[in-house]
């Protein structure tokens, strides 16, 4: 009897979708194909890729494993959703992948060092026990004794994993680290001028108990003179005095009881060796920090292997040799080796440098030739990791899973969006489906179907406004990138300055000695304008403005040593170098934008001031969630609980009694009367109430309250209307975190000022760079100098001047290629930069 089977599914089916600003948003999402999530930032483009497509692939395929396998996984939540179907199991790349350990280096992170090292047991000449230098032989790949021609000797070659840093190749001293951390002194007592009582020893104050005081003094130091008077003898037990028991008689801080006991003399160097012995996490490590200097080890030159590990040789060259090449130069290297082994060798060997060449390939196309695969893994940039990641997820090649890319050009210069587009390609040919939440127009412009979310931000957005190919988004007037697809929109949006104008306010001069990859420098950057500074991926753009502009700033109008890589720098009448980078905002869910922005304060003091709040007592201490009377007796003031859930990962959820409004239901009773009326608070609306609001709401009922208008409408001309007051700042992305910086610094005078941005553009839609645009027109009209770290053709395009490094990345790299306007540096055959714009 034959069988009918249904055709196979073509797209997949999303109805009803209600995560966070979405409004039962119905969807379909073809399989099999690239498909482009666009928007402006707050639209819903990550709520339905990630909270929907993501969440609800990765969910219903962990449900799939036993209870054992999923307990150490976290699983997404069940999204609020009518219904889903046909989604495939889902891997995202997020926009910013967690930071690497302090045992990552690249290599590891892409497993490039896993192949080396196989390369390096298999294929290597090995030293035998005596000595000698053994030609390669196939005796190690079948386990059998090396005999040495020399000496008769015989032996085994190390296995792959005795060669690794992060196990049994490791330097006994360091640990397979490469750095030793060693007690600064001069960091110990930074404040000489105070006595051991006003706590000069800082150490004994944070990692000790203060009674160390008393027992210094016990050890014959004088305590009540300033540190700087005290003989060599009294410092030098103040450092290194011997642990000896003295009795002491201890007086209780907050209380007048005294004790007696017996307690062990700690100097302050072994306080501070102590803790950092006992440090088991990072918060503990990073208390300890600001009290060690970091070497490279003495013992394995900071290339973290053992004497054994770096012994065996292929081509004269060893294991850390070629750990120290960067990838193109390792790439090349590689390809070299299997002429180099025995003829019966051959075929192993042209089988480990195949795998070798497949994924270094990849990260070429990723732009990522310039870093060394020793490279520490937590120096790596946001943009470079995420690479890594999507390399790894190609080398994979696995066949039927949803790929959620969440803006992987973030980062990119735009000669590497065709090596990224490659990738993608290579997603699709092995039969998975791609799903790419992106504002670069290159990349939407590729899509085989486009999904459009907004049509504004936060209340505004979470509907579909344009689907289809890129033809019919382009075509649909809805559509409020079709413009920037087609080509059609204004890009130049500020009057630039001409050339002859470019100097008119000063100059801001830098000379630099050669550091890194990048060579002994000599810019001008003209102050009062927008300069941007351009080049690929590892052309020296960080190490000249944040390694060299910036803290040559900083020193020269503190009155401080320049950087001893810095030659000279000369800002005439500017007095303050601020940087606003993209790291997120707070640590914790306490920290929100109401908070950050100080309009929390201004509204506690205004609902302190209602009747109703004096009648009551109450006072603004009272109105904080974190300290107050009023702030919520189940979770706190944070807004969240956290469940044990036994053997399986903690679960944060609302809190049960103020569901995540932070506050008291007693907070609800005191309510400010706006002019404005509103349905949903009748009698006026309360403070919590207020914080779960939009900036552009909570404007709309506070438009007569002076100051606090004042701030929101700051926000809102940043361009965060969309966010809620009560948005906790850690999980605001890279671009909203920048601007939220800002807030406080607009409308000041800013006539001896710089500000520095590092890829302000991140997470930015073709519109919402205009605002930014906008801002640094504001910041320029206050008599600022603003200078970008770019890669965003729209913000270089506007840019009075442009900085263009390169030519290439790494050591093809590190020279300024090109100086001038936009059209200077677009009319320029050695920028690649130009060529894009």
């Amino acid at each position: 009897m034959s069988r009918t089977r249904k055709p196979a599914p073509q797209a997949m089916e999303i109805r009803g979708a209600r995560v966070h600003n979405l409004k039962n948003v119905d969807v379909d999402i073809p399989l099999n194909k690239l498909v482009g999530v666009a928007g402006v930032s707050g639209s819903g483009k990550s709520s339905l890729a990630l909270g929907v497509l993501y969440a609800e692939g990765s969910r219903r395929y962990l449900e799939a494993l036993s209870t054992y396998t999923r307990r150490r996984m976290s699983i997404a939540a069940e999204a609020d959703i009518d219904r889903v179907e046909y989604v495939p199991a889902a891997l995202a790349l997020h926009q910013r992948p967690a930071v690497p350990s302090v045992r990552s280096t690249f290599g590891t992170s892409t497993e490039l060092l896993n192949v080396l090292r196989l390369m390096f047991s298999r294929l290597a000449s090995h030293r035998c026990p005596n000595g000698h230098m053994v030609p390669p032989s196939k005796n190690v790949a079948a386990e059998l004794p090396i005999v040495c021609p020399e000496c008769g000797e015989e032996f085994y070659g190390p296995g792959a994993e005795s060669l690794a840093f992060n196990s049994e190749g490791a330097c006994p001293t360091c640990q397979g680290t490469g750095i030793m951390r060693t007690v600064d002194e001069s960091k110990l007592v930074p404040d000489e001028s105070l006595t051991i009582d006003e706590g000069a020893v800082v150490p004994w104050g944070s990692l000790m108990w203060s009674l160390m005081t008393d027992v210094a003094r016990e050890m014959g130091v004088r305590t009540d003179v300033p540190f700087c008077e005290l003989t060599p003898e009294e410092r030098d037990i103040v450092f290194h005095g011997p642990a000896e028991k003295k009795h002491i008689l201890y007086k209780a801080k907050k209380t007048d009881t005294f004790a007696e006991m017996d307690f062990t003399y700690y100097n302050a160097v072994y306080t501070v060796e102590n803790a950092l012995s006992k440090a088991k996490d990072e918060k503990a490590l990073a208390r300890v920090q600001r009290f060690l200097r970091e070497d490279v080890c003495s013992e394995c030159g900071g290339t973290r292997l053992s004497e054994a590990s770096r012994a065996p040789l292929i081509k004269g060259i060893d294991l850390a040799q070629a750990t120290a090449m960067t990838l193109e130069e390792a790439y090349e290297w590689v390809q070299t080796v299997p002429s180099w082994v025995p003829e019966d060798m051959r075929d192993m060997a042209e089988s480990i440098v195949s795998q070798f060449v497949h994924t270094a390939k990849r990260l070429l196309d990723l732009g990522l030739g310039y870093l060394s695969l020793d490279r520490a893994g937590s120096t790596l940039s946001t943009g470079e990791r995420q690479r890594v990641q999507l390399a790894r997820a190609v080398r994979n090649r696995t066949t039927g899973v949803l790929y959620v890319l969440d803006e992987p050009s973030i980062g990119l210069h735009p000669s590497n969006i065709d090596g990224l587009l490659e990738v993608v390609d290579d997603l699709l040919e092995y039969g998975n489906s791609v799903v790419l939440v992106d504002h670069d127009v290159r990349m939407l412009r590729a899509a085989d179907w486009i999904v459009e979310m907004g049509p504004g931000s936060g209340a505004s957005g979470g509907r579909v406004v344009a689907e289809g190919p890129v033809d019919a988004v382009v075509a649909n007037p809805a559509s409020r990138i079709g413009g920037f697809l087609a080509g059609t929109e204004q890009v130049v949006v500020r009057e630039r300055a001409s050339e002859e104008e470019l100097f008119e306010h000063g100059i801001i001069h830098l000379q630099t000695s050669p550091i890194h990859t990048v060579h002994g420098l000599e810019l001008d950057i003209p102050k009062g304008r927008l300069t941007a500074v351009t080049g690929v991926s590892g052309s020296g753009k960080t190490t000249l403005v944040l390694e060299s502009l910036v803290p040559a700033l900083h020193a020269a109008t503190a009155g401080e040593q320049l950087p001893s890589h810095v030659r000279a720098v000369s800002a005439e009448g500017i007095k303050r170098a601020s940087l606003i980078d993209a790291t997120p905002i707070g640590a914790n869910v306490r920290s929100t934008v109401a908070t950050y922005s100080n309009v929390l304060d201004d509204l506690r003091r205004l609902y302190a001031s209602l009747p109703s709040a004096k009648a009551a007592g109450l006072s603004l201490k009272d109105f904080s969630y974190n300290t107050g009377s009023l702030k919520c007796p189940v979770c706190e003031g944070t807004g969240q609980i956290s469940l044990d859930v036994q053997f399986l990962p903690d679960v944060d959820i609302p809190c049960p009694e103020c569901r995540g409004g932070r506050y008291a239901k007693t907070a609800y009773e005191h309510r400010y009367v706006s002019s404005i009326q509103d349905a949903r608070f009748p009698g006026g609306i309360s403070l919590p109430e207020l914080m779960s609001l939009t900036v552009d709401e909570a404007l709309a009922f506070m438009r007569n309250e002076k100051r606090i208008a004042h701030k929101l409408q700051t926000l809102a001309d940043l361009g965060l209307d969309y966010l809620t007051l009560g948005e906790a700042t850690p999980a605001l992305s890279g671009g909203e975190a920048q601007r939220l910086k800002l807030a406080t610094e607009m409308g000041k005078s800013q006539q001896s000022s710089v500000f520095v941005f590092d890829e302000p553009t991140i997470g930015l839609h073709p519109l919402d760079v205009r605002t930014l645009i906008g801002v640094f027109q504001s910041l320029i009209e206050a008599g600022a100098t603003v200078i970008v770290i770019e890669h965003d053709l729209d913000m270089i395009a506007n840019a009075d001047y442009v900085v263009d490094m390169g030519p290439g990345g790494g050591e093809a790299g590190g020279r300024i290629v090109a100086c001038g306007t936009p059209a200077d540096i677009a009319a320029d055959p050695e920028s690649i930069t130009g060529r894009y714009l």
